[in-house]
């Protein structure tokens, strides 16, 4: 099938080449060692030329499985998402709590990986990847056990992982911009502390929240801060449900 008969520019839309002979490189290696790449350096060292360097491979060998860069970011995002532990629909009336887990391991999965915050807007059809199709499947069924109907079902695992996403975005340009300070969370939020009370003092509100957090653990006020806005998100689904 030539690109001009892909119905979409995909990795996930090609069908994979059949060899006779056994490659000296497969797609994994090349999945694996841009990762170790991406985490290594960050999202601006990611290039087909940096990474066939480092897998010491030729272009040929790199283009025989992903025809460019755009079908590389496709591999390395559901690469990511087959870390996230898959949901387990179980007891139903526990959905709260396995939906939780589930956005616990979506947001840990993006800490541990800053640099693919930034790069899902050019993953393309990063749903049709096989990780991703089993994680859609697997939280479709806990909210449809749950007593959402399929589209209701579809709209929560949406809202969910908006949520997720939309704070993990945040959080990794914080973690991202950390790593580059070589300073500690807690280190750098002090230093920072007096220039934002000075910052926020015509502002009353903001005043009163910033000397209230003052001196807390940074780490813990995230993690707490994740939690909260999950609860809330929860409890809006969980008020559709009940209205049927």
């Amino acid at each position: 099938m030539s690109a001009d008969e892909q119905p979409f520019p995909s990795v996930w839309t090609r069908p994979r080449r059949q060899r006779r002979e056994q490659p000296a490189l497969s797609r994994e290696q090349i999945v694996s060692t841009a990762l170790q790449l991406l985490d290594a350096e960050g999202i601006d060292a990611l290039s087909m030329r940096k990474l066939g360097t480092r897998l010491n491979a030729g272009a040929t060998s790199m283009y025989s499985h992903v025809a460019n860069k755009d079908e590389l970011i496709e591999l390395i995002v559901d690469e990511v998402y087959g870390e996230i532990e898959l949901p387990d629909a179980g007891d139903p009336a526990r959905w709260r709590a396995t939906v939780t887990h589930w956005a616990h391991s979506l947001r840990s999965a993006f800490l541990r990986h800053p640099w693919i915050v930034p790069m899902l807007g050019e993953a393309g059809v990063a749903h049709l990847g096989p990780n991703m199709l089993r994680l859609s499947e697997s939280l479709l069924t806990v909210f449809e056990e749950a007593g959402f109907s399929l589209p209701e079902a579809d709209r929560a695992v949406n809202t969910v992982a908006s949520y997720v996403i939309g704070i993990s975005t945040s959080e990794a340009a914080w973690v991202t911009m950390l790593a580059r300070s070589g300073r500690s969370e807690q280190e750098w939020t002090e230093r920072l502390w007096p220039a934002a009370e000075r910052a926020a003092a015509p502002y009353p509100r903001l005043r009163r929240l910033y000397a209230a957090q003052r001196g807390q653990d940074m780490g813990g006020a995230r993690e707490d801060n994740f939690d909260g806005g999950l609860v809330c998100v929860l409890d809006g689904l969980e008020t559709r449900r009940a209205q049927g």
